[in-house]
């Protein structure tokens, strides 16, 4: 699994169990409802620390706490498309 399929799985997850909409999220966050939605839907690769920082902080949790999930001991890094 990539590191940003393993980072989708999660908000996923975070979305779930707080029973958020990607709204909710940006309210809670301040990351625009647009930015957390290319991500998920992939047509944005990468997401930048800072904001997954902000999107932690809207779940309430730490970014320590966000890659404590076993799955991301194994993610693979990003394949360049050449």
């Amino acid at each position: 699994m990539s590191l940003s399929e393993a980072i989708r799985k999660r908000i996923r997850y975070y979305l779930k169990q707080n029973d958020m909409t990607v709204w909710a999220l940006f309210k809670a966050s301040g990351v625009p409802c647009s930015t957390t939605s290319t991500f998920m839907t992939g047509k944005t690769e990468l997401i930048k620390l800072d904001t997954l920082l902000h999107i932690c902080e809207g779940f309430g949790v730490t970014l320590g706490e966000f890659f404590s999930e076993p799955m991301f001991n194994t993610v693979e890094q990003e394949k360049d498309d050449e």
